[in-house]
């Protein structure tokens, strides 16, 4: 038994009900999926032999447009699950290329399944993909927004990311205008309001009363009690995708870092995996074992310092303000480790750009073990307050079958009874030596997630405790051991503090960025924050909200 599985074994938080079995014997698992197996599902339900490429842990399957839902049927009806969807304009890289859309499936226990479709450049349209997959919904309404890609038959084709129209800028990540794209007139936005007697609207922001990112969340309630939540993001959209086209793979780095400020080992480490498959790079053993004692310590003090907001969404000032501090302690062992306190500029392609401070790994170990030791402390002092745990329990529920209809990931699917992880799932990096047990709940409410983030924070206070006591001498960065052929394109995932943060990243001439689209946890499980609200009271929302602890930065990018 590792270091991990102790500390998971020996939690004294009152989670109750939490498994730390890695959450599969309860929840019954799909059989093994290989790449043959995947491909004969496609050739069966499509009625012919399909053309496929890649390897057996990625492969590319080119069908049709119209071909596009029964293909994902062949796959989810194998028990693969949505990772992403999004449309590129392959124009000027290839002498035929033209619009095409990708949807994304991870197979259980075998590859990543990419169903890639051409499309029409007179009228780029697809069957829309949101009733088979409900996951995909966002990305329909993405690649709608910025490619001009029709969803056909998507229930909600709002304005997603471009709230208004553009002047001469209809779709803005279009190569050239296409001719079937005129420029939209201007719209409003209109928000899905329920109606009925005593119905009334609640608009919140985009500007709040705190120091926090712009969201307009427009509530439909009846008395306290809420109905129905409409929200719209994206008042940030910075336009990552298309700042870093044509940018070399080492210029791109920093911009798809900076995506949030709170994720930026994740997201740098996605992006860095994704270049080392495109490049054949293998970073070195010390270099794969920092990356995860990194990620583990932004899982940590994201951890802790959500646990004192959902505190402060109740009012409970002795949780936050405790744990902000205990949070503080390990922004500071960050700054001592790496020179920054958001671990901003360590990973890069081949390993990472700086080594770890050697004298500050040596005294890691014993100030996080202290830390753990408070943070453990207090945990066990909220958790035995009746009127703290009152307001969680029950509050802000996500079934399993939404959470799994909605797609999501971390936290959020964990507290619902869905054992999904890619430090398990798709272990790389030094997570293929270290037993990392699962944390789940069953119940879905603001409890559960409480619960499960309190057990993962002492989960990865023993993962980094084990590495800074084993971490190997050695270089830290190789170069690139080829170039990347233009045209050719990969996936990497990262398991972030709110869930898997995938990358789909393309290789242009001369080593450069062609296409490339993030999608962070936090994308993924906005929706989810918004089917968990209704049949709540309206001052529930805060503390729901909290609970999820979304970024808005990475979701709007």
């Amino acid at each position: 038994m590792t270091t991990s599985r102790r500390a998971a074994a020996s939690l004294e938080a009152g989670a109750g009900r939490a498994s730390r079995d890695g959450g599969r014997g309860a929840h019954e698992q799909p059989a093994v999926c290989d790449r043959a197996a995947a491909l004969a599902s496609l050739e069966d339900r499509l009625g012919h032999a399909v053309e496929a490429s890649g390897s057996d842990d990625e492969v590319v399957v080119a069908v049709s447009g119209a071909e596009l839902p029964r293909a994902v049927e062949a796959m989810t009806a194998l028990g693969a699950t949505h990772v992403m969807f999004l449309g590129m304009d392959l124009r000027g890289l290839d002498p035929d290329g033209g619009l095409a859309v990708e949807e994304v499936l991870a197979t259980p226990g075998g590859p990543l399944v990419r169903l890639r479709a051409p499309l029409s450049p007179e009228r780029p349209s697809h069957p829309s993909l949101t009733g088979l997959v409900p996951a995909a919904a966002w990305d329909e309404r993405e690649s709608h927004d910025l490619f001009g890609i029709e969803p056909s038959g998507h229930p909600d084709l709002r304005p997603l990311v471009i709230h208004e129209p553009i002047e001469g800028l209809p779709h803005p990540l279009l190569r050239a205008p296409l001719a079937s794209c005129e420029p939209r007139p201007p719209r409003p936005f209109r928000a899905f309001v329920a109606h009925g007697e005593g119905v009334y609207e609640l608009p919140v922001g985009p500007i709040h009363a705190g120091i926090i990112e712009p969201g307009h969340f427009r509530f439909s309630a009846v008395g306290e009690s809420v109905l129905h939540l409409d929200a719209r993001l994206f008042y940030t959209h910075r336009g990552i995708e298309k700042l870093v086209e044509g940018r070399t793979f080492e210029q791109a780095l920093a911009i798809v870092e900076r995506a949030c400020g709170v994720c930026t080992v994740t997201h740098a480490t996605a992006y860095s995996r994704a270049v080392e498959r495109l490049t054949g790079t293998e970073a070195p053993p010390r270099a794969r074992a920092a990356r995860v004692l990194l990620a583990e310590m932004e899982r940590l003090y994201n951890h802790v310092g959500d646990l004192g907001n959902i505190c402060a969404g109740v009012g409970f000032h002795f949780g936050t303000s405790r744990l902000g501090w205990q949070k503080e302690r390990l922004l500071r062992l960050n700054e001592g480790l790496t020179g920054h306190r958001y671990l901003t500029g360590m990973v890069a392609p081949g390993g990472l750009r700086l080594d770890l401070d050697g004298a500050a790994v040596t005294a890691l170990a014993s100030a996080v073990d202290g830390i753990d030791h408070d943070v453990r402390a207090i945990v066990r002092r909220l958790v035995r307050s009746d009127s703290f745990m009152g307001r969680l329990h029950g509050t802000g529920v996500v079934t399993a079958a939404t959470a799994r209809r909605l797609g999501a990931v971390g936290v959020a699917a964990r507290a619902s009874g869905l054992a999904t992880d890619l430090r398990v799932d798709r272990p790389t990096d030094a997570y293929a030596e270290i037993d990392v047990p699962v944390v789940t709940h069953a119940t879905g409410d603001v409890a559960a997630r409480f619960h499960v983030r309190a057990q993962e924070a002492l989960v990865s206070s023993a993962i980094v405790r084990e590495l800074a006591g084993r971490l190997p001498d050695g270089p830290i960065r190789v170069p690139p051991a080829r170039v990347a052929e233009p045209g050719t394109s990969t996936l990497a995932g990262a398991e972030g503090p709110r869930g898997a943060s995938w990358l789909w990243l393309m290789a242009g001439r001369d080593g450069r960025v062609e296409r490339l689209h993030l999608r962070s946890g936090s994308f993924a499980d906005w929706p989810v924050v918004a089917a968990a609200v209704p049949g709540n009271l309206v001052p529930d929302f805060p503390l729901i909200n909290k609970s999820f602890e979304l970024c808005y930065a990475c979701t709007d990018r």
